[in-house]
């Protein structure tokens, strides 16, 4: 079971997103993907999904109007845009308060999550019976999906992994579990905010592949006084965001691979839903 889906789509303070730059948009989130703007497809994704509430965290509170996709009427009431503050802990934190859980983390340029997916996160983190997760994908199944859809693995001494940008968060306490996203970006990526999250013995651990993934993990969770585990996902897929020209044309090269989505009346959105409200959340 999942409570509610929280999608990521702030601006980096004081930066220009390249790709925005590139197709002529505001906002990354916005850079069209097969037809449709990047976010329009995780949303439908988690229209797909079981989740209770979508939000989008954006520093463009015109969002949906500039958004102009069906997947907006089709998410009614379910859908809620709350103001994204300057880092991505903070912006995780704002939605605490109204959030129902299990929470699902996510972001905009995940296009290539599927509501299947989705449920696997769910149900792996329950078989593990974890507080906290990171969704990440073997490297054989992302390279049997696309050679070129992801360059960088974390290996361990028995499985290298990418990560999915995906993130489960079980009850609210778990919530500290975020601070490795203050100041932005994949934490996986960045090896200082990992240190000072997890402790540098971790850190290393985590670097190099001094042992088994589990193993690792069972010590971050030691650190953090919180059960966290990789929450390992069968598609592929799930690793390759958009980030650049190549990953966008090999997302879109696999999209055409895939069956077409449900219609709407397929869905989950509940019928004659009101049209997306604004929820400004005050920390």
């Amino acid at each position: 079971m999942i409570g509610a889906i929280l999608i990521l789509a702030g601006r980096r303070p004081g930066a220009v997103d390249a790709l925005a730059a590139a197709h002529g948009v505001a906002d990354k989130c916005l850079v069209p993907v097969a037809g449709r703007p990047m976010i329009a497809h995780v949303l439908s994704s988690a229209a797909r999904s079981a989740a209770k509430q979508i939000f989008i965290s954006t520093h463009h509170l015109g969002l949906l109007a500039e958004l102009n996709d069906p997947v907006i009427k089709l998410l009614g009431n379910r859908l809620i845009v709350v103001p994204a503050a300057d880092n991505l802990a903070d912006s995780v934190l704002a939605v605490a308060g109204v959030a129902s859980f299990p929470l699902l983390i996510t972001t905009a340029d995940n296009c290539l999550l599927t509501p299947e997916t989705i449920a696997e996160i769910g149900a792996e983190a329950a078989r593990l019976y974890v507080e906290a997760g990171v969704a990440l994908a073997r490297r054989e199944d992302v390279l049997a999906v696309h050679p070129e859809g992801q360059r960088r693995f974390y290996e361990f001494s028995d499985v290298a992994v990418s990560n999915c940008n995906a993130y489960w968060i079980s009850h609210p306490g778990a919530l500290k579990a975020t601070e490795a996203f203050r100041g932005g970006g994949q934490f996986v990526k960045k090896p200082l905010r990992v240190m000072q999250a997890f402790g540098l013995i971790n850190l290393l651990r985590f670097r190099f592949g001094l042992g088994p993934i589990h193993h690792i993990f069972a010590r971050i969770s030691r650190h953090l006084n919180l059960e966290v585990a990789p929450l390992l996902v069968s598609n592929g897929a799930t690793a390759i965001d958009v980030d650049n020209e190549r990953s966008l044309r090999v997302t879109e090269a696999l999209m055409v691979r895939v069956s077409p989505q449900p219609s709407c009346r397929e869905s989950r959105a509940e019928p004659g839903a009101a049209d997306a409200r604004q929820l400004a959340v005050t920390r």
